[in-house]
């Protein structure tokens, strides 16, 4: 069971309020503090899918409050051991409640948590540019090279996990400005790849019968079915609080092979080919976040206020009917194209 300890700073005249915010949630701890005369620390231990209720309900309380401010941390290991079911309905008297407000049972980080796990990892500076560069660089000498190792180990280099998941989490809850900074994360990152595949491809001879290449020409169906469970692997990483490194893997497989292929390819003059493999990154994409935005809806990630809610929702539909609109049309492409192949 994932844990976490809060520390949550309120009015001292106010206390009684955040007793009863806390009435019905699964508390596994509290301790009270006096942090100066006019205000007062409340520590809490809990489950970390009960930090989102808690935190949406102080923040409704004492949003405008001086001083008010909570402070989240993860926790390693405690002792006792906790029981695996916890302690439902404790509060800070340990007094009975009626648990009028259910518990979130989807064992995901909250809302918060999520957003700065997210926005952390996201931002376009030195370190991901030099592992872009280093990531297109090694991928194409394993493609050039037909060695799916190598392939593998550019991979687990390259920084794209983050910037697709913060763009399926920028969908979800209708926020423009972090939609804003996923796509420049993405350009910046797709565009380096690209410019180091051209400069591979203007200067090495590609031979686009390689298997390696070859294979990154043409959209399949199993490409697709790749490029969703990559999505809503990197997701549930996020979501549920774990590390991404191992599952950026797959976002990576899903986009830097046919990019860097795209690159090269077109660089050595082969356009023909190099719009097969232009063909399988843009469909990828579309299956990431397809996937990442219905992940983080079945997850229950939603804004905290109705007006954002309203606005996320409408986002969240057109997003996901283009999405839909674009894989229909991908595979009856496909479907087309194996029948005209059939037929041969």
């Amino acid at each position: 069971m994932a844990l976490r300890f809060m520390q949550i700073f309120v009015p001292e005249d106010s206390l009684s309020q955040a007793e009863e915010i806390l009435e019905g949630r699964e508390i596994l701890g509290t301790w009270r503090d006096d942090a100066t005369r006019e205000r007062v620390v409340i520590h809490l231990l809990v489950p970390a899918e009960e930090t989102e209720p808690i935190m949406d309900r102080l923040d409704e309380e004492y949003a405008g409050a001086d001083g008010f401010r909570v402070v989240l941390f993860p926790v390693e290991a405690i002792l006792p051991r906790p029981e695996m079911s916890g302690s439902r309905g404790q509060d800070l008297e340990d007094s009975d409640s009626d648990g009028s407000e259910s518990v979130d049972e989807s064992g995901r980080v909250s809302r918060e948590e999520l957003y700065h796990d997210i926005t952390d990892s996201l931002g376009v500076n030195r370190i991901f540019v030099a592992m872009t560069v280093l990531a297109s660089i090694v991928a194409a000498v394993g493609l050039i090279r037909d060695d799916v190792a190598v392939i593998i180990g550019a991979m687990v280099i390259a920084p794209l996990l983050a910037p697709n998941v913060a763009l399926s989490l920028a969908v979800t809850l209708g926020d423009l400005k972090l939609m804003r900074s996923a796509l420049w994360a993405s350009a910046v990152g797709l565009s380096l790849t690209l410019l180091v595949s051209l400069l591979v491809g203007v200067m090495f001879e590609i031979d686009p019968d390689v298997p390696a290449i070859a294979s990154r020409t043409n959209l399949g169906l199993g490409d697709l079915a790749l490029a969703l469970a990559a999505g809503s692997a990197g997701t549930f990483a996020f979501t549920r609080g774990l590390s991404g490194a191992v599952i950026g893997v797959m976002v990576a497989v899903a986009l830097m092979p046919p990019m860097v292929v795209f690159g090269m390819l077109l660089g050595d003059g082969e356009t023909y080919q190099a719009m097969g493999a232009l063909v399988l990154v843009a469909a990828n994409i579309v299956c990431i976040n397809l996937s990442g935005v219905t992940t983080f809806l079945l997850q229950g990630v939603r804004p905290r206020t109705w007006w954002e809610e309203e606005r996320a929702r409408t986002a969240t539909r057109i997003a996901i009917a283009g999405a839909v609109v674009m894989l229909l049309a991908l595979t009856a492409i496909l479907a087309m194209t194996d029948l005209f192949d059939s037929l041969d």
